[in-house]
């Protein structure tokens, strides 16, 4: 992922002005790191590292909105239609 492709989700996916570590924040920039390496994992399946790394990824998510869930459903909600996450 670019510097550039990072900050336009920082920005949209921020809750203020200095946010970068939010939950919100965290699950969106994993959700497109987790696209880009699934894309990946299509051409070269016998890459088992980078495997490795896409199970953390998924596993590292779903904590997060297992989290955002208990604190605020109606932030966890939001987040999930907006990423298109479940169906």
């Amino acid at each position: 992922m670019d510097k550039e492709t990072k900050q336009e989700i920082i920005k949209k996916y921020q809750r203020s002005a200095n946010d970068v570590g939010s939950v919100e924040v965290q699950v969106a920039i994993l959700t497109q790191r987790i696209t880009e390496l699934t894309e990946h994992m299509k051409i070269h399946k016998k890459d088992n590292s980078s495997r490795r790394g896409l199970i953390a990824m998924v596993n590292k998510r779903r904590k997060l909105l297992n989290y955002l869930q208990r604190e605020d459903h109606a932030r966890y909600t939001e987040l999930v239609n907006s990423l298109k996450l479940r169906r």
